[in-house]
């Protein structure tokens, strides 16, 4: 059965010293307040809709590997994924990279890497960014 999230952003003003809030609804964690100044220079206290992605991708990314080793019979003790989205005012973003880290008993290095090749490959999140460059480095603890 699919399911559906929900967020909604209210901005006001003009796109360079407007405001907005975006407010997470299906989960009710919060509110984030979101600006171009904390998109295209320093955060500042605010987020950005590339921080949410990366917040996504590396949610998403990491499922995805967890459930790829348990599969393989290789469950992972941790995992540790952090991802950088790169954003380029007037351009869009540039691309994403994907750092994982892992504690897996019973699995080699090169294992260890094939599995978070495929985890990118195929974590719903990638495939919806599909047309960005999304590089991968992946190591075992």
């Amino acid at each position: 059965m699919a399911t559906v999230r929900h967020a909604h952003t209210i901005w006001e003003g003009d796109l360079l010293k407007g405001k907005g809030v975006v407010t997470l609804d299906s989960s009710g964690l919060g509110e984030y307040q979101v600006s171009w100044p904390s998109r295209a220079e320093e955060p500042n206290g605010r987020t950005s809709p590339e921080e949410l992605i990366a917040a996504a991708h590396s949610s998403c990314f990491s499922m995805a590997l967890s459930h790829g080793l348990a599969g393989a019979g290789n469950p992972p003790t941790r995992l540790e994924t952090k991802a950088d989205v790169t954003f380029q005012p007037g351009e869009g973003i540039k691309g994403i990279h994907l750092t994982v880290r892992g504690e897996v008993p019973g699995l080699d290095a090169e294992q260890f890497k094939a599995a978070a090749e495929d985890a990118k490959k195929n974590c719903p999140v990638s495939q919806a960014l599909t047309g960005t460059t999304i590089t991968l480095d992946a190591d075992l603890a």
